[in-house]
């Protein structure tokens, strides 16, 4: 298979969302490759990718590795084809899905787990009294948060964005009240 031609604005695209992903903590292939597979809207198999982002082609295959662990990357067989194809969802709504519950998984149960072991260590008892504090305020946020989340992410997409209107419309009246 040829190479897939990226027109300049999706090549655009496709370089910021690298760009993008690095600063938000993920490799600038990585994030590249979910773009591609994105914009393509299509199956693509490891070296159609390789040749289209000009990376290597390890690269692209650690990249592959990582965007499945997440679960925004399946593998699938098209017929008559012995290579394996790699796709990802259309839908954004489904990514921002993924994308919050890897996050979760990988960073904010973990430090809500530190957190309360911090709190149930009886060493607790030798910190300066302001530490045990900021621990539970810490600790009180990102389960809040967590909670919003979880609430949030059990709308769907519809009653989502009106809730975020309303929640706009409201920041914007309390703003102006101020």
């Amino acid at each position: 298979m040829r190479p897939m031609e990226l027109k300049p604005i999706a090549e655009r695209f496709v370089l910021h969302w690298g760009e993008m992903g690095s600063r938000w903590g993920v490799n600038r292939t990585v994030a590249q490759v979910h773009a591609l597979l994105y914009l393509a809207g299509r199956p693509m198999d490891a070296e159609e990718i390789t040749e289209t982002l000009g990376v290597a082609r390890s690269n692209v295959s650690t990249s592959l590795k990582e965007l499945q662990s997440w679960s925004l990357v399946r593998v699938v067989h098209l017929k008559g084809e012995r290579r394996d194809h790699f796709e990802t969802s259309a839908d954004v709504w489904e990514l921002f899905k993924l994308i919050v519950a890897g996050r979760r998984q990988r960073e904010i149960d973990p430090t809500a787990t530190a957190l309360r072991e911090c709190l149930a260590n009886p060493a607790i008892a030798d910190e300066e009294a302001g530490t045990r504090q900021r621990i539970e305020d810490t600790l009180k946020f990102i389960e809040i948060m967590s909670s919003l989340a979880d609430e949030m992410l059990r709308y769907k997409p519809e009653t989502l964005m009106k809730t975020l209107g309303v929640s706009a419309r409201i920041s914007q009246a309390i703003r102006r009240k101020e």
